[in-house]
């Protein structure tokens, strides 16, 4: 397959599968939007992925389209990015997702599909492909998302439990349920704006390569649209599995902890997005609900279960390359 003389129909199939990622990964981190408003019944699973898919859909208005550039020419060099090195990445990705979902571990999509695309151009042009500074910004993220999520969730909760310290517990159980409507609202566009760009910038790439987009990289506005679908989709479809492992086996939540919870981690990702860092959605909302459990007291969390899904964490990158190198190599080789 020659990058320069790829027939509009292997093309297509190319960006259908760059789609079906999207999809899977709004399949997969569900979750992250969702699990903190079941577990606190603000709102029954349906309703919740409505929810969070139409303001997953609507991200593109509020956010420019740095995170699109980063994963397009920031983690490979764009001359090295052919049609190969797109697919293999993306199947690399693909099958980490479906493999921690069907384990029921949050693990993060974008880092596999990072992952991925370092894989397949680490098989294709060694150590040259890899963009040292956009690499080195994504794995700086990976440690400092959970951890600012965190923090900023223990300040919320000491804010907000200052601010409600003369109010009856159900009276602050009862404001907090319709706050927490609002603040999963802001994680869901968080995630929609972080997220959904990944794919817009593995399809604008492969775009790029293939010069349909002229001499300068952008991401045209379909691109756009079709990735914010894919993802909206995706998360209606739910991630029941993760929901349970992130919205009840981590920590049990109330609304308040859940308002604390998803505010944090919305801050975060908005603060990631209009930087153009990658980061994981899925990272910041654990780090943050380990945060508000931990306010409340450390054994409140399941540190056991937290470990387990750092390893699954801290696997991602390579698993995900070592998918997509084994991938690469074994087409070049059959070629």
């Amino acid at each position: 397959m020659d990058a320069a003389t790829l027939a509009l129909p292997a093309l297509i199939g190319i960006i259908v599968v760059a789609l079906a990622f999207d999809f899977i990964n709004g399949l997969h981190d569900a979750a992250n939007s969702i699990a903190t408003v079941v577990s606190t019944r603000v709102l029954p699973p349906k309703w919740a992925v409505a929810w969070a898919a139409f303001f997953n859909f609507i991200a593109f208005l509020f956010f420019g389209l740095h995170v699109a550039k980063t994963v397009g020419t920031g983690i490979v060099a764009p001359s090295v990015i052919d049609p190969i090195v797109i697919m293999t990445a993306l199947m690399g990705a693909i099958f980490w997702n479906l493999f921690t979902w069907w384990l029921g571990f949050p693990s993060s999509s974008s880092h596999a599909l990072i992952g991925g695309i370092a894989g397949a151009g680490l098989a294709k042009a060694g150590t040259d492909a890899i963009v040292t500074s956009g690499f080195a910004k994504t794995g700086v993220a990976i440690v400092l998302s959970p951890v600012v999520g965190f923090l900023l969730a223990l300040v919320l909760i000491i804010i907000t439990s200052w601010i409600c310290r003369r109010m009856i517990p159900t009276q602050v159980d009862r404001k907090f349920r319709f706050f927490q409507l609002f603040s999963a609202a802001l994680y869901s566009l968080g995630h929609g704006g972080n997220d959904a760009q990944k794919t817009m910038g593995i399809i604008a790439v492969l775009l790029f390569t293939q010069g349909y987009l002229g001499d300068t990289f952008h991401v045209p506005f379909w691109v756009v649209i079709v990735s914010q679908i894919a993802m909206g989709l995706g998360t209606l479809m739910g991630g029941w599995r993760i929901v349970k492992t992130m919205g009840t086996k981590i920590t049990d939540l109330k609304p308040f902890q859940g308002f604390c919870a998803e505010t944090a981690g919305a801050i975060t990702l908005f603060g990631a997005t209009w930087l153009g860092i990658p980061v994981s959605t899925t990272h910041t909302i654990t780090g943050a609900i380990v945060g508000v459990g931990s306010a409340r007291r450390t054994s409140a969390v399941r540190w056991s279960l937290a470990a387990n899904i750092v390893w699954a964490w801290i696997f991602t990158i390579p698993a995900a390359g070592g998918i997509a190198y084994g991938l690469f190599a074994l087409i070049r080789f059959f070629n």
